[in-house]
């Protein structure tokens, strides 16, 4: 897949962080807005770690 899945992934982040912030601004329960930023750490993780040279590069 080359560089396409990180990609992908750090674009997600991207959507996911403005979401976040677009629920805390809208007042939505704390859970929400919590699941939602962790989402966006995690997509955020996966990518770079996804592009860091590994062993089998």
């Amino acid at each position: 897949m080359g560089p396409v899945l990180p990609t992908l992934l750090l674009i997600l982040a991207g959507v996911l962080v403005g979401g976040t912030w677009s629920l805390h601004r809208q007042g939505a329960p704390r859970g929400a807005v919590v699941i939602t930023g962790l989402l966006a750490l995690l997509a955020t993780i996966g990518g770079v770690l996804w592009l860091l040279p590994g062993e089998g590069s």
